[in-house]
């Protein structure tokens, strides 16, 4: 007797799953820095907004101050690190390899309405700060909601159309 087995569709629904997530698990799809020395995970940022202002924050270990240059053309900064070890440089006997050294930069298109001559960048603890004012007319701004005050509502007039006409003495049928 031959036995015949027919696939489920189900079953081929939950193939084509699973290879699109080994797809997407690949590291072709993941950010992993990988010999070139533009990689952007060599320095993270973290980008958020305040009323006042924009605020970048990068993550730079290893980076002395002097050793980092900021420039901004237009609406596009440039952030360019490098970092120096002051050891002998061994290319052989790693078992790991991740702490970046060398020369890196993250290039950033800044959004309108800020005012890149008045930033300001601080640098602590391996962290760069970079603070954009926002300009005034990119700031947003408040309207208050105010409600009349209690008593002082305004008398609206009656329409004098709709008024009763005036009622006056007798006003009996005349034969």
């Amino acid at each position: 007797m031959t036995m015949i087995r027919r696939s489920s569709p189900f079953g081929d629904l939950l193939s084509l799953r699973s290879a699109m997530d080994r797809i997407f698990d690949d590291t072709v799809f993941r950010p992993v820095a990988r010999g070139t020395s533009e990689d952007f995970l060599a320095m993270p940022l973290d980008i958020h907004s305040t009323q006042e202002a924009l605020i970048l924050e990068a993550a730079l270990p290893g980076v002395r101050p002097e050793d980092v240059d900021i420039q901004v053309l237009g609406e596009t900064l440039t952030l360019t690190a490098t970092s120096r070890t002051d050891r002998e440089e061994a290319t052989t006997g790693y078992h790991l390899r991740e702490v970046r050294r060398g020369r890196f930069s993250r290039t950033v298109t800044l959004p309108t309405g800020l005012r890149t001559d008045a930033a300001v960048a601080t640098f602590e603890h391996g962290m760069l700060t970079l603070s954009f004012p926002k300009a005034e007319q990119a700031r947003p701004r408040q309207i208050p909601v105010t409600t009349p005050t209690e008593g002082a509502a305004t008398a609206i007039a009656p329409n004098p159309d709709d008024s009763p006409a005036p009622v006056s003495g007798d006003q009996s049928a005349a034969g």
